[in-house]
């Protein structure tokens, strides 16, 4: 980690303890080194900061490309791993550098549904992240953020102190074997293994 972020992920937990009652469920499934996709759900703008601190390495982030626009923001969220994504297309200079991120052996977080949710429910995978598992095989860790909607909703309102649980699923690993039907439905068979796994997690 560096200084930066080093700072910023002790915050983090710091935070999510005072504030959020934050809790980690399952944090042994994590994988703690090689490459690996962390898949969340994505419920509001919190869920970056408590997704990574439950692991123990720095992990990258995808951020809207415009936040990089705002003067301090722009100089800082670099520092933070963030890589700039344009939410409004399929922005494959972001794909590219997932791909590169995951090849050099680190950990990316990644939003299956590609923005948060209105209403706290579950929404379908994107094919974004199809197309990352074909590319690199990386395994995925799903996992599910509870609370952060209450807390932070989409829809505006106060911060709410709602506590907050993240569950984590069993790692899933992809072998060439899961490529072989291929046909242009498999990015989104990917993306949808994954979302079940993500729903499959409860809190009891």
């Amino acid at each position: 980690m560096n200084f930066y972020y080093w700072v910023g992920y002790h915050l983090s937990r710091l935070g999510g303890r005072l504030f959020f009652r934050f809790r980690v469920i399952h944090r042994e499934r994590m994988l703690q080194c090689g490459p690996v996709i962390l898949a969340m759900n994505h419920q509001s703008y919190l869920d970056p900061p408590l997704a990574g601190i439950t692991c123990d390495r720095a992990i990258y982030f995808l951020a809207r490309r415009t936040l990089l626009d705002v003067p301090l923001l722009g100089w800082f969220l670099p520092k933070l791993n963030v890589i700039p994504v344009n939410q409004e297309s399929v922005d494959r200079s972001a794909i590219r550098a997932v791909i590169r991120v995951l090849q050099a052996g680190n950990g990316v977080l990644v939003f299956p549904e590609g923005s948060r949710t209105l209403d706290g429910n579950l929404q379908p995978a994107e094919p974004g992240l199809g197309l990352v598992i074909a590319k690199t095989l990386a395994p995925v860790v799903p996992m599910r953020i509870f609370g952060a909607h209450e807390a932070l909703p989409r829809d505006g309102g106060r911060l709410r102190c709602a506590p907050i649980t993240i569950v984590i699923g069993e790692p899933i690993f992809f072998s060439a074997a899961d490529l072989e039907a291929g046909g242009k439905n498999l990015y989104a068979r990917l993306g949808d293994r994954v979302m079940k796994a993500i729903g499959a997690l409860h809190l009891d």
